[in-house]
């Protein structure tokens, strides 16, 4: 893993919440997930590549000397990379929770 990790849990609405759906085992392998309400931060220590395996994410990149910040949604298959020292914030994008993988670039591009 390339990557320093915070997640938060938001306090919770009043409204019900319907559970997520099952995340079939061949998704969660190797796979990490964000359930609904719940953001991380990932900072990549090298340039790193965030994969959406299942559910939508809402991805913030901090601005840089060359692009202000940017938001993003990502669907699953969908990828992003991110250079190193550069940090994303992520939340699923509704209230069904997301899964997905962060791996070195090099790793990405050898396999």
């Amino acid at each position: 893993m390339s990557a320093a990790c915070t997640t938060s849990t938001f306090p919770s609405s009043p409204v019900l919440v319907q559970r997520p759906a099952a995340v079939p085992p061949a998704v969660r392998r190797g796979a990490w997930q964000l359930g609904a309400g719940e953001a991380t931060s990932l900072k990549a220590s090298g340039a790193s590549i965030l994969r959406v395996r299942q559910g939508r994410v809402w991805v913030t990149r901090d601005a840089t000397d060359q692009w202000g910040s940017e938001d993003l949604v990502l669907a699953p298959g969908e990828t992003l990379r991110v250079e190193a020292g550069e940090r994303i914030v992520m939340e699923p994008w509704d209230s069904h929770g997301a899964t997905y993988s962060w791996d070195l670039a090099s790793a990405v591009e050898r396999a």
